[in-house]
């Protein structure tokens, strides 16, 4: 997938992480009917971060099916747990034009229609997240599970979530240019946070 430029979509609203999950983040953006939209500082590193580094991000997703069943405190608590940083979380009813570019190299498959249709249909929203750390994206798959829920291990999301390939309720990105392309459509460098984690060093040192 090739770097695209943010594009907006249709009826976002971005909030706390604490509407979500206990966490100790603060600074998301959020939209209200009066306020607009915080916007983050310029970041010193790449939108997707640096590939093999504490900065790599990922671009993960709990789409429609998920946000229905509940799944969205199971993601953030997995990965926090694994020690990974929240750095951008927005719920949205994607645009179709938005679903559409997100897999567009699926576009020409039997079963696309219907792909967009249930991610843009407002049955119930997405929600996006960005995580860095240390080989998140590898590793954010891994605690995702395998595409097909019936391939995936024990202990993973899908293992324990889903059996259907078409109801397999995440998305994570599955190279940094991917997280680099999916970041860009649905978050934009001011949607994502550079903040110091204080656990750091007890998560990410080598020594």
């Amino acid at each position: 997938m090739s770097t695209v430029r943010a594009a907006p979509a249709s009826r976002s609203v971005a909030f706390g992480a604490a509407a979500l999950a206990t966490t100790a983040l603060a600074g998301f953006a959020y939209t209200t009917s009066t306020n607009a939209p915080v916007e983050a500082a310029a970041s010193t590193i790449p939108i997707a971060g640096v590939k093999g580094t504490t900065t790599e991000r990922t671009f993960i997703a709990v789409k429609p099916d998920g946000v229905q069943r509940g799944l969205v405190g199971e993601v953030i608590s997995r990965f926090e747990r694994r020690g990974y940083k929240l750095v951008g979380l927005k719920l949205l009813v994607p645009s179709k034009a938005l679903v559409e570019q997100h897999y567009g190299d699926l576009k020409g498959r039997p079963f696309f229609n219907g792909l967009v249709d249930y991610m843009s249909n407002g049955k119930a929203p997405v929600v996006g997240m960005v995580w860095q750390g240390k080989d998140v994206i590898r590793q954010g798959r891994k605690l995702l599970g395998a595409t097909n829920p019936l391939d995936s291990e024990p202990g993973t999301l899908r293992a324990d979530f889903c059996t259907a390939v078409g109801r397999n309720c995440f998305h994570g990105s599955d190279s940094h240019e991917a997280a680099t392309s999916e970041i860009s459509l649905w978050f934009g460098e001011k949607a994502v946070f550079d903040w110091k984690q204080a656990l750091e060093p007890w998560i990410a040192s080598d020594n």
